[in-house]
């Protein structure tokens, strides 16, 4: 079992590897964003960064945000979301979100986003929460938090896409400042 302060720093490089640039290690994503379980294990021994089949369980079961999934058979294994991968389609479907939405971000970005909406910016979506608690963790991340709520329902009405991935994270492109509001 590993202690947190070395989970954490694994789960980083996973993160890393799984979302934005597995070529670091030499290691093929399907369009989907799959890696084969015992190919990444190969390559992270192979560039000094040794993880072991249970270790690699441990961080998929034990991610506050169930950030990563392995595949039903359990021999592969991705990302739920995140992706600056433009290569990368989740393949999911298109669902009605629940009425509001949440968007945490730095108090800094404020302004900007009250006037240009909030932005994908190097992912693919822009990410949203259900609930006020989460979305505030997200925003302190990068310093003094700002919530919005999101108008998820008129966005839904005027046929804007929004999916939901594995670990319930909301996900849209876009989302234009006429649907933001301060919480």
């Amino acid at each position: 079992m590993m202690n947190e302060k070395e989970k954490n720093r694994k789960g980083k490089f996973l993160s890393l590897i799984l979302r934005h640039q597995p070529e670091t290690i030499d290691l093929s994503l399907d369009a989907e964003g799959w890696a084969v379980v015992n190919e990444l294990l190969t390559q992270l021994a192979a560039h000094h960064h040794p993880l072991t089949r249970n270790e690699l369980e441990e961080l998929v079961l034990t991610n506050d945000k169930q950030r990563y999934s392995f595949s039903a058979d359990g021999e592969k294994i991705r990302a739920n979301q995140g992706h600056s991968l433009k290569t990368v389609e989740l393949g999911l479907e298109p669902v009605e979100p629940p009425a509001i939405l949440y968007h945490g971000s730095a108090s800094r970005f404020m302004d900007l986003i009250l006037v240009e909406g909030l932005k994908a910016q190097s992912r693919q979506h822009v990410h949203l929460s259900k609930d006020i608690e989460t979305a505030t963790k997200v925003g302190a991340r990068h310093g003094r938090p700002v919530i919005f709520v999101v108008d998820a329902q008129q966005m839904w009405t005027d046929a804007y896409l929004f999916y939901c991935s594995a670990n319930k994270v909301w996900l849209t492109e876009k989302v234009p400042a006429k649907y933001l509001k301060i919480v």
